[in-house]
């Protein structure tokens, strides 16, 4: 297992600025600019990952260093792929527990899409790490929850955690009975090598969500169950 705890990192303003639609010449962009001053010797996003080995595989188990999750898609996602990389990253505690006052909404908003830009660069960071590391290609993911809940069950996120220990300890991230994570702009899931490039997305028909990376496709979908064992 590897932590990564001491990531560079240098909030890009104007992307930020762009991300709200803000004019760089307006009142809110210099209260932005105050504000990351304020929060940035708290940001130091932190990430996990371990390098696991598949041992076995059926219809829709996939064993992963003697962790079993149950997913159609993931185990066709790795039907030939024998090394995995399961991960958690973090915008970091430090940057979760700034508070705000609870009457400024537009300020929780702004600290709000601050985490989520240190959590962004965070996993940037991660996946050019294994890139560069294990001499790797293309790299696609997948997170228990992600897209339609069917497609791999949110409640795996404990077999998950366990591949790690104790994750609050190591880089201050817990997970919730409702297997939500804290802090709130965290991720998990599993990097693996891949010819062509995968999104959960394209698995999911939810017509309304900011996060969506990529379009809606019925017949890859429908493609993850053509066979049956």
């Amino acid at each position: 297992m590897e932590i990564l705890d001491d990531v560079p990192m240098e909030l890009d303003v104007d992307r930020l600025l762009k991300k709200l639609h803000i004019d760089k010449e307006s009142k809110n962009a210099e209260d932005i600019q105050g504000l990351i001053e304020t929060v940035a010797p708290a940001i130091k996003p932190k990430a996990l990952y371990e390098v696991s080995y598949i041992q076995h595989k059926n219809y829709d188990i996939v064993d992963i260093g003697g962790v079993i999750f149950k997913s159609r898609v993931l185990r066709v996602n790795l039907d030939k792929v024998e090394r995995v990389f399961p991960y958690i990253a973090t915008c970091g505690r430090e940057l979760d527990e700034i508070v705000v006052p609870s009457d400024d909404l537009l300020r929780q908003f702004w600290l709000d899409s601050i985490k989520e830009m240190a959590l962004h660069a965070m996993r940037e960071y991660l996946a050019n790490h294994l890139k560069e590391r294990y001499a790797l290609g293309q790299l696609s993911k997948m997170s228990p929850g992600s897209g339609s809940q069917d497609l791999w069950p949110i409640e795996q996120q404990r077999q998950l955690f366990s591949i790690f220990g104790n994750v609050e300890e190591l880089i201050g991230v817990t997970l919730t009975e409702s297997f939500l994570m804290i802090p709130i702009k965290s991720v998990s899931g599993i990097y693996f090598p891949t010819e062509i490039r995968f999104e959960s997305c394209q698995l999911c028909p939810r017509e309304v969500c900011r996060s969506r990376r990529a379009p809606y496709d019925k017949d890859l979908l429908a493609s993850f169950y053509k066979d049956r064992a």
